[in-house]
């Protein structure tokens, strides 16, 4: 859509977005954090975070550190209502940014924005897009001491996706280790459930949107993907903080680093990728200075990788789900229309592919040949690669090569869309195995790098 006139429009008429406030209580069950933002003559709006606490022990909560970390959240969850209008100057009334500081997060924003700008076809640069002002007073005489207490063990955050199930399977983890999942539904309950978590080990987020977003949704005001990943990425460094967890084991992959549009840096999956995470680390070292380390256990995995490993766990196949547009229904399902679901299958149908697969998304994708523009765009060959989170062109390609290399030593018919592919483009070369491939760029320590080494040499 071409937005470029209502994003002048807009940014012109509604010149500030302000970040108001955040208030911290808590009471038998949780902790709630609740946010205050506002964009002048227009609305405010009322986000709220509730964090299960179970029988978790939690320390320093109240901390000023602790209040830190919930500010930065805020920073974070500010994006999906500071979009609507775009408004060029952002006001933060509730805590103090250095030069430095606004200068991270106007990265964040303007490439974890990347692609709802490209989708409403909206001009700007990381220079003019916004200005970050900070109308609190700068205390360096706060205390920032917290309680000498020892971090250990891991917080693992699942979506209910073969990533993070993977993760589950194959880290070394403690009975004292705990899952995190934001907006619990069956699958993601299920999939903690089936990897042997007790239900006190299960944090439980439930992030509400203020409705006077939505209202606005409705209403035409600009609209699109927003980081989600990095209000996990602050969100879960709060949760390990208080209850002295020293590890987040995030489930991204090396694909994640590739952009949605070649030749330009607009990744769908920005705050996933190896960049992002770099940034986060380096960052949340200088300015929150406790124990604890944020990484991706599969970091030097690609898709093709995680899909192979993610076959053998059959406890799963009938559970796990990663369709956002299934999300949405009462009982998450797999919709078998869009980009998400056909790369999930293409990416596992060399290693589950037919029977298995057809089982767990009712029918065959590749006889599907409305999916056919869909299917050459994640080859790509197409005009680009689709905005959802699935891998690389490369990777595809493997996959699509390796399934029909299987079904012609099986004497089998290729289905519309691999025999369309064989008839139209040119195969890949299975020679250079895309599934012992080892990215070396990560995060991990010497005995993660061993299990994940270990497993695909084994494979």
């Amino acid at each position: 859509m071409d937005n470029q006139e209502k994003f002048n429009e807009l940014r012109s008429k509604y010149t500030q977005f302000v970040f108001e406030k955040y208030e911290l209580e808590e009471d038998e069950k949780y902790i709630h954090i609740k946010y205050h933002f506002s964009i002048p003559k227009l609305t405010d709006f009322k986000p709220t975070i509730s964090i299960s606490k179970k029988q978790i022990k939690i320390s320093n909560l109240y901390s000023n550190v602790a209040r830190k970390m919930i500010f930065h959240i805020g920073l974070i969850e500010l994006i999906s209502y500071w979009k609507c209008t775009c408004s060029p100057n952002v006001i933060i009334k509730c805590g103090y940014l250095t030069e430095e500081q606004m200068q991270w997060f106007k990265k964040l924003y303007y490439y974890g924005l990347g692609e709802l700008f490209y989708t409403n076809n909206i001009q700007t640069n990381i220079d003019d897009f916004m200005k970050i002002k900070c109308e609190y007073e700068n205390n360096d005489n706060d205390d920032n001491s917290i309680e000498n207490k020892e971090y250990s063990g891991y917080i693992v955050p699942i979506g209910g996706g073969k990533d993070s199930i993977v993760t589950l399977e194959n880290i070394n983890r403690d009975k004292s280790d705990c899952c995190l999942i934001i907006n619990p539904k069956p699958v993601t309950m299920k999939c903690a459930e089936i990897a042997g978590f007790a239900d006190n080990n299960i944090i439980e987020v439930h992030r509400s949107i203020d409705k006077n977003l939505i209202e606005l949704n409705k209403k035409g005001y600009i609209n699109g993907h927003t980081p989600f990943s990095s209000l996990l990425a602050f969100l879960s460094y709060f949760i390990a903080f208080i209850t002295s967890k020293k590890y987040i084991a995030l489930s991204n992959e090396s694909s994640a680093n590739e952009s949605n549009v070649v030749g330009q840096k607009i990744n769908h999956q920005y705050s996933k990728s190896y960049e992002f995470e770099k940034d986060f680390e380096e960052y949340t070292k200088r300015y929150f200075n406790v124990p604890i380390k944020y990484f991706s256990f599969l970091r030097p995995l690609n898709e093709l990788q995680i899909a192979m490993l993610f076959s053998k766990y059959e406890k799963y196949h009938s559970i796990f789900k990663s369709c956002n547009v299934g999300s949405k229904e009462k009982e998450w399902k797999w919709c078998g229309e869009c980009p998400k679901c056909l790369f999930v299958f293409t990416i596992l149908s060399p290693f589950l592919y037919k029977e298995k697969l057809v089982n767990i998304f009712g029918k065959d994708l590749f006889e599907e040949k409305k999916l056919l523009k869909m299917f050459i765009d994640l080859t790509g060959y197409g005009e680009t690669k689709p905005f959802e989170c699935v891998g690389t062109f490369d990777e595809v390609k493997y996959a699509i090569t390796k399934t029909i290399s299987n079904l012609e030593k099986e004497k089998r018919d290729l289905p519309y869309l691999l025999k369309y592919y064989k008839e139209n483009y040119e195969l890949a070369d299975l020679k250079e195995d895309l599934t012992k491939k080892y990215n070396e760029e990560n995060n991990l320590n010497p005995e993660l790098n061993e299990i994940l080494r270990n497993l695909i040499w084994r494979s």
